[in-house]
């Protein structure tokens, strides 16, 4: 399958492969987001050698240093080694690795690709320092390598070779976060397969795995969104039923408090504060602590954001489509039902949560939305508002744009099959709602009434107080 999007990340790379001098370029991103997929089509000719930890996502075993050290050797010979025996230490291994490269060296690039390097970075390895030694000692000093390191675990990546204190102290030449695709790319994606879908299920299928590339190809054409979603999850040996155990036992050693964590975050729309998400979940606080919820905000598992009017106070929310499906209706549920999205697809909880899945649709598409309001060059910050007044909810605006030319824009998100109408009582709270605005912004700043629905508005004799509409087609642009 020929690759969608990514023409940013395209243009770096072969930018990188043209360099007249080696580079080192770390491409990471949550786990089957499409970092290798991306890196085998675009040098699948031009690769001199590729190597991939062996994937740690069965939690009851740890593969230990000599495993990863096979594995590798392994990998040297599939690409021509024919000298001695498997190392015993990584400084050993990547001595091997050199001579490898020198032995194949014509003068012309040299692409190294080494695949899920935190899986081989096992418990006592010694692996960074004789990584270091590899690039420091030999790699850089030639002017032909392109050394491209791989990883899910985001952490890693961050703490080990982006922000590493050591002898990798800025030696990354490159820095390319991969992410998962948009609305439009979703539709590409679709497209190349000969699926055909309306914008309206494509946003469905969205919500439910988040623009996943692995996720979304596992669609079948033929089947609508409901039914791919009914194959996918329950069905018998459905596949992406255990996907989420293994999806946090691929990227942290100790997965089960990042799971409580992002478990917990699910029972409010707005997130909580640290002390909160400790107190519930019973993670002791500290060092530790901190390292779960960095790891979950680098992994794009959950957001940190200050709530407007809420001065220092951050809470944590959770933004992964995939982690709200999955905990809304998998976790320790006993949904025997095969058709059961299906026949379900009318009930008031997945009415619920579309319009949970949809308010995360829309913070993950914030510049189409300022695209279409004609502010993408405004500076701005966006944050949903609870407003609570002794322990009770009085208001909950969905999406806050609150932007540096003195406008906030107000935003009502509506996930519905059909035009929203704006009924009587309905305008009331949407009058309640600006007024609490205006009374706890400056003076000097205008609310506008925004809103987001997925076909418009119905006109009628209340929806003159909207200011401006964002459609769903508007954020497929």
């Amino acid at each position: 399958m020929k690759l969608i999007g990514r023409a940013k990340e395209i243009k770096e790379l072969e930018n990188l492969y043209k360099s007249d001098s080696s580079e080192f370029v770390a491409v990471y991103g949550r786990r089957r987001v499409g970092k290798t997929f991306l890196i085998k089509e675009l040098f699948k000719n031009r690769l001199t050698f590729w190597h991939t930890g062996l994937s740690p996502y069965d939690r009851d075993k740890t593969y230990l240093l000599r495993d990863q050290l096979q594995a590798f050797f392994y990998s040297l010979q599939d690409y021509g080694w024919q000298g001695g025996q498997c190392p015993k230490t990584w400084l050993e291994a990547f001595r091997m690795l050199q001579q490898l490269l020198t032995e194949k060296d014509n003068g012309s690039r040299q692409v190294v690709f080494i695949d899920e390097m935190p899986w081989m970075d096992t418990a006592r390895a010694h692996f960074i320092p004789a990584f270091e030694y590899f690039w420091n000692g030999w790699a850089s000093k030639r002017n032909n390598i392109l050394l491209i390191i791989c990883g899910s675990a985001t952490s890693w990546i961050e703490n080990n070779l982006i922000n590493n204190k050591g002898g990798l102290y800025n030696r990354l030449t490159a820095e390319i976060k991969l992410s998962p695709f948009t609305l439009k790319e979703t539709e590409d994606f679709f497209h190349a397969k000969n699926i055909s879908m309306s914008r309206y299920e494509v946003a469905v299928a969205y919500m439910a795995l988040g623009g996943v590339p692995h996720y979304l190809n596992l669609f079948e054409k033929g089947f609508s969104a409901a039914q791919n979603i009914d194959n996918l999850f329950f069905t018998k040996n459905a596949k992406l039923k255990m996907e989420f155990e293994r999806l946090f036992g691929s990227l942290f050693k100790n997965a089960d408090d990042h799971i409580k964590t992002v478990r917990f975050l699910t029972q409010r729309r707005g997130g909580f504060t640290r002390k909160e998400i400790l107190e519930n979940t019973g993670i002791k606080d500290g060092g530790g602590a901190s390292d779960i919820l960095k790891g979950l905000r680098e992994s794009d598992f959950i957001a940190e954001y200050r709530p407007f009017g809420c001065g220092k106070i951050f809470r944590y929310k959770l933004i992964d489509p995939f982690c709200l499906f999955y905990l809304q209706f998998i976790d320790n549920k006993l949904v025997n039902d095969v058709d059961f999205w299906q026949k379900n697809n009318l009930s008031p909880k997945l009415n619920t949560w579309r319009g949970l899945a949809f308010e995360l649709l829309c913070f993950a598409h914030i510049s189409q939305i300022k695209s279409k309001l004609g502010i993408l060059g405004v500076s701005s910050k966006e944050s949903a508002w609870i407003v609570e007044a002794d322990g009770k909810s009085l208001a909950q605006i969905d999406l806050l744009i609150d932007r540096s030319d003195n406008v906030v824009n107000l935003c009502e998100i509506k996930f519905y099959d059909k035009p929203f109408a704006v009924d009587k009582k309905y305008e009331e709270t949407l009058r309640f709602r600006t007024q609490t605005l205006i009374e706890n912004i400056s003076p000097k700043k205008t609310v506008h009434l925004t809103f987001i629905a997925t076909y418009g508005l119905k006109p009628n004799q209340y929806s003159g107080m909207v200011q401006s509409i964002v459609t769903l087609d508007d954020l497929f642009s």
